[in-house]
């Protein structure tokens, strides 16, 4: 991603929070913390590169803080559950054309929009550093990588939305949430955690096709000019 692509988007995270801070009011007021924890790990993979940081350690220190904080980027598609409290249907069973319910709905989206597209393009490009960095830039090695950081994600997900286990937990006292994840793994969990994984991985292939396809009209224009 171009560097001032990266810069767009900071300044519109930005300028995004101070509006819903200003404008978001309860029960909505959660938007902003979920925005700011979803942008997380889209911030820390524009610091990482085939090259950079050059010391091993220091490249899986980050890569392991974007594992961290990354499903708190498709997390906020859960977070669209909250629309019901609008209570956005009429006696008539009909949508309500009622503007307090549609701008509602308008902030949420934006959140939503925002985090999940751009945390699908850092599943990717992660990955895909990772694979370049290590695997000999292995198309099917990266695809099984993506694999497995979506069912990650998804258990990150399980987590933090039955568990109410926020990522900050992890690092204010970890010694508190392990019990509770060793002794999580049911039937139903696995349930919702390949539900989950299943909604990522065709979100994540569309957004990859999107940005292969634009990639390649890219390559194919700038050939053209030579």
């Amino acid at each position: 991603m171009a560097g001032h692509a990266r810069w767009q988007i900071r300044a519109f995270l930005v300028l995004w929070l101070i509006f819903l801070w200003r404008f978001a009011h309860e029960p909505f007021t959660f938007l902003i913390l979920n925005t700011f924890l979803g942008y997380l790990p889209i911030e820390i993979s524009f610091h990482l590169t085939a090259q950079r940081p050059r010391n091993r350690l220091a490249f899986w220190l980050l890569v392991l803080l974007w594992l961290v904080f990354y499903p708190n980027a498709p997390y906020l598609l859960t977070d669209l559950f909250h629309l019901s409290l609008l209570n956005p249907y009429g006696v008539d069973g009909l949508l309500r054309l009622d503007l307090h319910v549609w701008i509602y709905f308008t902030y949420e989206l934006i959140s939503v929009l925002f985090c999940v597209i751009l945390g699908f393009w850092s599943l990717n490009y992660v990955a895909s550093i990772i694979t370049k960095r290590f695997l000999h830039g292995s198309v099917w090695l990266q695809m099984i990588l993506v694999l497995v950081l979506t069912f990650l994600s998804s258990v990150g997900i399980y987590v933090g939305r039955f568990l109410r286990i926020h990522t900050v937990y992890l690092f204010i006292s970890p010694e508190l949430i392990i019990s509770r994840l060793l002794h999580m793994w049911t039937p139903t969990m696995l349930v919702f955690v390949g539900l989950m994984t299943l909604i990522q991985l065709i979100a994540y292939w569309l957004v990859y096709l999107a940005f292969h396809d634009r990639l390649v009209v890219d390559n194919t224009g700038s050939q053209s000019k030579n």
